[in-house]
């Protein structure tokens, strides 16, 4: 017969949304276990955030080492070892999922590595090297996505890859085409770029990026064709060829698109086959996802869903905070998600974050919206790192002058967005960042400025010449 086991909080997912919660549970004095079927960390660390941004770590220092004549500083040709890119990549995925383990442990969560599936709302089944049932007085469901694999883009992850197979790569092919031309495709074109690869991004809408507006879409078409990525956008393609020395594509106005590799990014899919939902109570809405309220509650009481799941926000760091509340409530307390402020980086070279509302879509709900927008050309931290391309713009109520949104584009974006997260999550005004003393020189004042621009005072920039009768 198979082992019982008892607990107040079972969780599904060791990703950065199920262990975030498991830890909150466990610092409220709960039992808890955390089953995960595969790696801890989830897809995050190790076929997502954490790779490819250490991949792109790596190319950030390759363009840093093109520039290194404008600095004054000469240096022979630049060789990529791309196998000990790949190195590194499983050296630092490995290091963090060995820590990770250690922190869990450290806070008595008891870890099951196998695959859960509901027998009844308070039960699972766990399948792995010693089966068992797990009982608990409350669930929590954590088991994010997957890549999503096309029929009509077959992948063979040899020539055809996904976003989870092309890190697996140990040597840089000559040509790489990118299905896709959402955030995820272009960072990797633009990281492959960075190393040398001829790109081609492949897009079925009028533009990369679309999902953030048409002003970061705009910027990072630019960029991009300045960095030699071609970008072919309002095409589709109507049959993939796979050869044994590259893939031929055959788009749907008749031409064709030959290259060593392809990167298929056409999106995610939610992983909930397998978890028997049905046993549980929990119903699927129509397009997939587990639906939860804002204390991230299914509709069977001590049921909690968390991350891609549920559908709000495909982001690591949302998983990760829903994990809080869920647990929050899981154990006896009550807390809410707001989704209202949520940061989102892109990182392309140069980055770009966004939080908030764009312009376009303040206005769409009748807001007096107007922008501040200040441009790195004009900013002394950026001239004197030669980090001069890009912008930094926030969106304001023109009566109240409440931050509504804010835009970066540039050096330093990723790091730059958590002051107008701040900002919009406590919905502070242009006088609060213009009243904030921001350090000199950095890239940070761009934000000052651009309130500055928005509040019709600006320092650092020209004022806006005033039309006659």
């Amino acid at each position: 017969m198979d082992q019982e086991q008892y607990f107040d909080v079972a969780i599904i997912g060791a990703g950065p949304g199920g262990y975030v919660a498991a830890i909150k549970a466990a610092q409220r004095g709960k039992k808890v276990a955390l089953i995960e079927k595969e790696y801890l960390g989830g897809t995050c660390l190790n076929c997502g955030c954490i790779p490819t941004k250490t991949l792109i770590a790596n190319a950030q220092v390759v363009e840093k080492l093109s520039k290194a004549s404008s600095y004054g500083i000469q240096i022979g040709s630049i060789e990529i070892d791309y196998g000990k890119m790949k190195e590194r990549k499983d050296t630092v995925i490995k290091n963090i999922r060995k820590s990770l383990e250690g922190l869990l442990k450290s806070n008595g969560i008891s870890i099951f590595m196998g695959a859960a599936k509901f027998v009844d709302p308070k039960t699972l089944k766990i399948s792995g090297e010693k089966p068992l049932f797990v009982k608990a007085h409350a669930m929590i469901i954590a088991s994010g996505s997957t890549t999503l694999d096309s029929k009509a883009f077959p992948c063979d992850h040899k020539n055809i890859l996904n976003s989870t197979s092309i890190l697996e790569m140990k040597e840089l092919p000559k040509t790489l085409t990118v299905i896709g031309g959402g955030y995820i495709g272009c960072e990797f074109a633009s990281l492959y770029a960075e190393l040398g690869v001829k790109v081609t991004i492949v897009e079925a809408l009028d533009r990369i990026i679309a999902a953030q507006g048409p002003t970061l879409s705009d910027f990072l078409t630019k960029t991009f064709k300045k960095k030699g990525i071609a970008i072919k956008t309002g095409v589709t393609i109507s049959s993939i060829d796979s050869r044994e020395k590259g893939v031929m594509l055959h788009l749907a106005d008749g031409s064709t698109i030959e290259s060593d590799k392809v990167l298929v990014s056409i999106g995610r899919k939610l992983v909930t086959e397998g978890l028997d939902l049905q046993k549980a109570g929990i119903a699927l809405t129509s397009k997939g996802m587990i639906d939860v309220n804002e204390k991230m509650e299914t509709s069977v009481p001590g049921i909690y869903a968390i991350g891609d799941v549920t559908g709000k926000a495909m982001l690591a760091h949302v998983a990760s905070h829903q994990g809080i509340v869920a647990a929050a409530n899981a154990t006896g307390g009550e807390a809410y998600m707001h989704y209202h402020a949520v940061p989102a980086v892109i990182f392309t070279l140069p980055e770009i974050a966004m939080v908030g509302m764009t312009l376009e879509e303040a206005l769409q709900k009748g807001l007096p919206a107007k922008l501040g927008v200040f441009p790195f050309q004009a900013l002394g931290k950026a001239q004197a790192t030669l980090d001069t391309e890009g912008f930094a713009q926030i969106v304001v109520h023109q009566k109240t002058g409440e931050i509504l949104g804010a835009q970066v584009a540039g050096h330093e974006a990723s790091s730059l967005i958590a002051q107008m997260a701040m900002a919009i999550h406590n919905e502070l005004t242009l006088e609060c960042v213009i009243d904030t003393i921001h350090a000199h020189p950095t890239m940070s004042e761009a934000w000052l400025e651009a309130a500055l621009l928005a509040n019709d005072t600006p320092i650092h920039f020209p004022p806006k010449i005033k039309k006659g009768p």
